[in-house]
């Protein structure tokens, strides 16, 4: 259960064989074995050992994919943070993860020379600055710290499944950081479990164009570590890049999200036939809407799957093979896993009836680092209680309803945003939409729809034309809101609660007076 035993043995079984592609680089698994063998040792050179924690601040790129891959061998452990975090946001997180060494995009040199004397546990030769063309003072540049180390294999660190490889920070939908804890074992069980349901083998072609310091891009990552195949890394999303890239090198497997999907299906460049090598189109981080599956899944039978999941440890994956008699729902548990859905008592409901979503499977976090209340509160008795509201039909398989905290009680009546945001997309002008609640107050909740647009539409006419559709008086809107983008976290998801409190403040959801769509 040690992952880092994985990539030496595909440097020696089968050297030549295309192990990553980023921008001008095509490493076989030889050369990639023989980089991260340099920072290993570079690194034990500066005294990182078994259980340091080393932080990372960086975009896609080669550098991040050889910090992972020395923590799996060296047994430090790998804390990724999003490059949207702000100057407090670092800081608190580097902080929090007790990380003694960070490893950051030279965007962020002024950043972390305002935050360092708040992070006495890093000392100043542990701050590394990648890009940067020269050393700055104070940082060192990745490469003056790569040119230190040898490529031989370093010392076996002696890791076992039980050894902590990396804490993912999540702050949910409640604003406060969580460090998500992950091992050698559970991510041994995202190699083979995730390679399994995706079909993948040793000849698989990823491509993955999300960030990859978020854990969905762990659900490709470990799998094609662990097959030693082929990794097509973007610097980021881009749908005509996506497109040529699928096309140029035969992708078979690629990640997305739910707005990746909407943008790569409108783009001028779509054309079926340009995706033919694909066999797996994976979307995860949140409900793809209806409307948008059911363009996807025409274009491209058989080739769709849907991932639920949270990062703390419980996943339904919905097969491409159930995609067309189940398109609403988002699949069952995977092997080894247990689903449960639980009224307010924790009793079990019965197939039809709405409840929380609790789980526990072989990916299940040992805890949150350094807060056992919040893990005692989230693990009942080996259960991950989700916050997430759902139902079963009789054959078992999940539906989404919507977050518990996302709920708009309108005069006393439930109301899901969900329901509202899959009649909101259909229309024709409607990109995407985000239903959510705001005080009133008479009926204590209503409903506003923000919606990004593709082409300009009166916010108006969009309200009449939902509340002439919507099944209920009670989900009618009161607002329809046009931005240009909604905000969103590292994976993608829509901040609903920003939007909320921005919305209430100014009447918009953005900060930003948009008017007609983008």
């Amino acid at each position: 259960m040690n992952i880092g035993t994985l990539l030496p043995r595909h440097a020696r079984y089968r050297p030549a064989h295309a192990a990553v592609v980023f921008r001008g680089h095509r490493l076989s698994y030889r050369d990639f074995n023989a980089r991260v063998n340099r920072l290993c040792n570079a690194l034990r050179g500066l005294g990182i050992g078994k259980g340091d924690k080393v932080a990372t601040i960086l975009p896609n790129c080669l550098e991040q994919l050889d910090l992972y891959w020395a923590a799996a061998k060296a047994g430090f452990v790998v804390v990724p943070a999003s490059v949207l975090l702000k100057e407090n946001g670092i800081a608190t997180l580097l902080h929090e993860s007790d990380s003694t060494m960070v490893f950051a995009h030279a965007s962020f040199a002024g950043t972390l020379d305002a935050v360092r004397g708040r992070l006495p546990a890093i000392a100043p030769d542990r701050y590394v600055l990648v890009g940067a063309k020269a050393a700055r003072t104070g940082f060192r540049a990745f490469e003056e710290v790569m040119a230190a180390g040898s490529e031989a294999e370093p010392p076996d660190a002696r890791l076992t499944g039980s050894d902590v490889y990396n804490i993912i920070y999540s702050s949910g939908t409640t604003g406060d950081p969580k460090g998500i804890v992950h091992t050698h074992r559970i991510r041994a069980m995202y190699c083979t479990l995730f390679a399994s349901a995706w079909r993948m083998t040793p000849e698989s072609v990823v491509l993955q164009t999300g960030s990859i310091v978020f854990n969905g891009s762990f659900l490709t990552l470990m799998p094609w570590m662990y097959l030693g195949c082929t990794y097509i890394l973007h610097e980021s999303f881009d749908p005509e890049a996506m497109l040529r890239a699928i096309e140029a090198e035969k992708v078979t497997h690629i990640m997305t999200v739910p707005a990746q999907i909407v943008a790569l299906l409108d783009s001028p460049a779509f054309a079926p036939e340009r995706l033919s090598s694909l066999e797996m189109i994976m979307s995860v981080g949140a409900p793809l809407h209806l409307e948008h599956k059911q363009r996807l899944t025409s274009a491209l039978p058989r080739v769709f799957y849907e991932l639920y999941g949270l990062t703390e440890g419980f996943v339904t994956i919905l097969d491409k093979n159930d995609c067309a008699a189940k398109p609403g729902s988002v699949g069952t548990p995977p092997p080894f896993f247990e689903m449960r859905i639980v009224g307010e008592d924790g009793a079990d409901l019965e197939p039809g009836n709405v409840g929380e979503i609790v789980g526990r499977g072989p990916i299940l976090t040992p805890g949150y680092y350094k807060r056992p209340d919040l893990t005692e509160e989230a693990i009942v008795d080996g259960w991950l209680h989700t916050g997430d509201l759902g139902r079963v039909d009789e054959d078992g398989f999940l539906f989404l309803v919507d977050r518990k905290k996302d709920m708009i009680i309108t005069g006393g009546v439930n109301v899901y945003p969900r329901d509202i945001e899959e009649v909101a997309v259909r229309h024709p002008a409607v990109a995407e939409a985000a239903v959510f609640g705001v005080p009133d107050g008479k009926w204590g909740e209503i409903p506003v729809c923000a919606v990004v647009l593709r082409v300009p539409a009166s916010p108006h006419e969009i309200m009449d034309w939902v509340n002439d559709r919507v099944a209920a008086k009670f989900q009618r809107l009161h607002d329809v809101v046009p931005t240009g983008s909604f905000p969103r976290n590292a994976a993608a998801k829509v901040l609903k609660r920003e939007m909320r409190e921005c919305y209430v403040k100014t009447g918009k959801v953005d900060g930003e007076d948009r008017k007609g769509g983008r």
